[in-house]
This record gives structure tokens, C-alpha cells and sequence, in this order.
């Protein structure tokens, strides 16, 4: 790395729009756990818990990502067909400007149907970006550094958006008034505008991906084909990484997620709140889930940045995934089953961990999908797995928790996601042991 040569401005200016990318498509993600319960009890005045809010806490959690699965899946493609770069900017200008219309909501469907937009502004613009960064550093170990460094921005995203919430939170009685009032939820919604401006300025200086160019130009590009993923060449690793790309997703969306949710119904918390008005409880309950998320957060950072340290150290990618799996099949269930039931403090210092072990798993998946297929395919395949995997099935975990909390004794959505956790950790570690090593030369096309 040291004798590799400088970044050039192009280079640098596309690892800026690409981790500006990451962090606001965290950003928009991890915005709904902090604002789902505020927003739902305004909208539908349904009580925490009630079977009509865990019914649509389900659906904005479900919906969104089916439409982004299914839209981002035809993104992949388009990526290949039409180019990197004017399919992400694309992307990050449609997330931007849905997140920010989606504040101004009068009720929960069309709350709703901005979120399935911003989804799938999110769901194109992972694949477009990884597959520009991954030809633009042709260089193994530099692409490498660059993908695990860049990636590591999206946690960076997940601090920003619990930051903002706080913000809003507490200072948001100062600011105009929306739709009559002064709801953070609100505030924090209209704030993912943020990416499209940045996004304006630097806009003129991308450039397209080099290799996808050169090969456009002179005709030799071929046509992506979803159904060349299942050709006998890459059927198992199509497979394998979709089923695998699920799980990760299903740890953070069927547990790590459902952590501001949870965190009201712990004892301390009521202790905080009780003889409370009203509003000032619910503000205290908003301002102490932010704070555990923000904990959270900075694990996923560390753990995005030590997936980027093991990426350059570590040769076998199987063994490298397993570094986060392993752990995180143990310990995640058990932080659910007795911590995010009982106690906050330990929930606290036990989700940093959970965040390094399941936020390095996603960065493992930026890294790995473009060695595994050709350059025609790279897009096509990348936003298979992440789409179609990730995004439909993965996040689909996140409803699966919301149903099964009311099963649950107590109706204990801590419960509901230790075993949710157990299973798509236990899934993920068998499907491990097919998941194919990546080949040491690039793929012919």
C-alpha cells in the first residue's frame, strides 16, 4: 500500500459521494426505530404495544423493504445497463427529498408510502456505489482498504441520525412549526434531506466508472442477465450469499432495532417516568432509547473499522465473516433474553458489542460481492444478495419480531428478537460453511 500511488482528486472526490452515500443510507435505515413509536402514536393514537401499533410497526418496517427489494433489484440492473454513476446520484436524490416529504405526513399510509421510496433510493444506491468504488481501484488491496473504509461511514451515519434525533428532541420546540406542532419525529425525518446538497455541488466532478466506460464504448459490454446468476458457475454463490446477506440483515432488523422500542418498558426507565406528565414522558423515553442507540452506533463503527483492519490481514473471506458470526450466534440472544428485559445499564454496554459483531457482518458483504462476479454482472449480483436477501428477506425479520412479541410472555418484544437472533444466527453460521472463497484473479467478463 505504501508504494501504491496517491489518490487522485477523481478518486478522492468519488470516496467522498460514495461514504457521504453509505452514511445517509444508515442515516435513513436507522431513522424509524427512533421515530416509529412517537410517530405511530400521533398518527393512529394507538398505545405502545396495542395488536394496531405492533401491526403497523410491522408494516412500515415490512413494506418499505419489499418495495426496496424488488425496485432495488431492478436498480442493480439498471446499474449495469446504464452506468454507476447516474444511477447513484439518482438514487441518493430520490431517498433525500422522500425522507424530507415524509415529515410533513397526515397519516400513517402516506407516511408509509414515503418510506417505500426512501427504501429503495437506499437499496440502489449500496450497489451502485460499491460496484463504482470496486472499478475504480483496480489494485486488490487497495480496493479493499477503500470499500472497508468507506463502508465504515454508514455507522458514522447511524451516530449522525441518533444525534439529530437528541437535537430535535430537545431543541425542536425552537424550531418552525410542522404540521401545527413541535414533534422531533418530524424534525428528525425532514433532516435526510441533508445528503442532496453536498450531492449538488460535488456532482459535476464524477466521473463514470473506468472499466464499465472502456467497455461501453467499445461494444464488448454484455447485456446483465438475472438469470446468468443462476448459472452453473455462480448458482451456489448467488445462493449461499443471498441466504447469508438475510441473516445479517435479520439480526439487526429482527433485534438490534428493536432496541428503542424496547427500551421504554425496562424498569429503570418507568422509575424515570413515573409521576411524569404525559409529554414529558414520552421525551424522557425518546431521549434514553437515542442514547442506547448512540451506544450502538459506536459499536457498529468499531466494528466496520475492524472488519476493514481484518479484511487486509485475514486471506480466507469464509473465515473472516466467521470471526463475526460465532460470537454474535451466543451472544446476541442471550443480551435479549435477560439484559433488554431487565436491565439498562447493562443493555447499554452489551449493544456496543452487538453492534461491532452484526455492523461488521454488512461491511463483509461490500467487500466480498464484487470479487465474486464479472463486470457485466457485478451490479445485477451485488443487488441480488443485498436486495433480494438483505433488504426483502432480512429485513422482513423486523415484522416477524413485531408478531411474535404478542405470543410472547408478557408480550416481550426483547424475547420476541432473542429468538428471532438465535435463529438467523444459527442460519447464517451453517450457511457459512458453502459460502465459496473468492477467486484470486477478477472474473472473466
Amino acid at each position: 500500500m505504501s508504494d501504491a500511488p496517491r489518490l487522485t482528486f477523481v478518486q478522492w472526490t468519488v470516496c467522498v459521494i460514495a461514504a457521504i452515500g453509505f452514511a445517509f443510507d444508515i442515516y435513513e435505515l436507522l431513522m424509524l426505530p427512533l421515530i416509529v413509536r412517537p410517530a405511530l402514536q400521533e398518527l393512529i393514537g394507538a398505545a405502545p404495544g396495542s395488536a394496531e401499533f405492533n401491526w403497523w410497526v410491522g408494516l412500515l418496517f415490512f413494506v418499505p423493504a419489499m418495495a426496496g427489494g424488488v425496485f432495488g433489484l431492478l436498480g442493480g440492473y439498471l446499474t449495469d445497463l446504464w452506468g454507476r454513476r447516474r444511477v447513484l446520484v439518482g438514487s441518493i436524490l430520490l431517498y433525500a427529498i422522500s425522507a424530507a416529504a415524509s415529515g410533513f405526513s397526515t397519516s400513517v399510509e402516506m407516511l408509509l408510502i414515503l418510506r417505500c421510496f426512501t427504501f429503495i433510493g437506499v437499496c440502489v444506491e449500496f450497489v451502485a456505489a460499491v460496484a463504482w468504488l470496486a472499478e475504480l481501484f483496480p489494485d486488490p488491496r487497495r480496493r479493499e482498504a477503500v470499500l472497508g473504509f468507506t463502508q465504515a461511514f454508514s455507522s458514522i451515519g447511524g451516530m449522525l441520525v441518533t444525534g439529530a434525533n437528541m437535537f430535535a428532541i430537545h431543541y425542536g420546540s425552537h424550531l418552525p412549526e410542522i404540521m401545527g406542532g413541535h414533534e422531533a419525529w418530524r424534525y428528525t425525518l425532514i433532516s435526510g434531506v441533508i445528503p442532496a446538497i453536498p450531492l449538488l455541488v460535488i456532482r459535476p466532478f464524477l466521473p463514470e466508472s473506468p472499466a464499465w466506460a472502456e467497455k461501453k464504448a467499445s461494444g464488448t459490454l454484455k447485456r446483465p442477465s438475472i438469470a446468468a446468476l443462476f448459472s452453473p458457475e455462480l448458482r451456489r454463490t448467488t445462493i449461499v450469499t443471498t441466504i447469508m446477506f438475510a441473516c445479517s440483515y435479520g439480526i439487526a432488523f429482527g433485534a438490534l432495532q428493536q432496541t428503542p422500542r424496547i427500551v421504554p418498558g425496562l424498569p429503570q426507565v418507568k422509575e424515570m417516568t413515573a409521576d411524569k406528565p404525559i409529554p414529558e414522558q414520552k421525551k424522557i423515553e425518546q431521549a434514553v432509547a437515542a442514547e442506547v442507540n448512540g451506544v450502538q452506533e459506536i459499536g457498529g463503527l468499531v466494528g466496520r473499522f475492524l472488519l476493514a483492519v481484518l479484511a487486509l490481514v485475514v486471506v480466507s473471506r469464509v473465515a473472516l465473516i466467521r470471526i463475526f458470526l460465532f460470537p454474535a450466534l451466543i451472544y446476541i440472544p442471550l443480551l435479549y433474553f435477560y439484559p433488554a428485559r431487565y436491565n439498562l445499564h447493562l443493555l447499554q454496554y452489551g449493544i456496543f458489542i452487538a453492534g461491532v459483531l452484526t455492523v461488521g457482518q454488512f461491511s463483509f458483504w461490500g467487500n466480498y460481492l464484487p470479487r465474486v462476479y464479472p463486470l457485466h454482472l457485478r451490479g445485477t449480483g451485488e443487488s441480488f444478495a443485498a436486495n433480494i436477501g438483505g433488504r426483502m428477506i432480512g429485513t422482513s425479520f423486523a415484522m416477524v419480531t413485531s408478531l411474535l412479541a404478542s405470543a410472547m410472555p408478557e408480550k416481550s418484544t426483547a424475547l420476541a428478537a432473542a429468538a428471532v437472533a438465535a435463529f438467523v444466527c444459527l442460519v447464517g453460521m451453517i450457511a457459512s460453511f458453502f459460502l465459496p472463497e473468492p477467486p484470486e484473479e477478477e472474473l472473466e467478463d
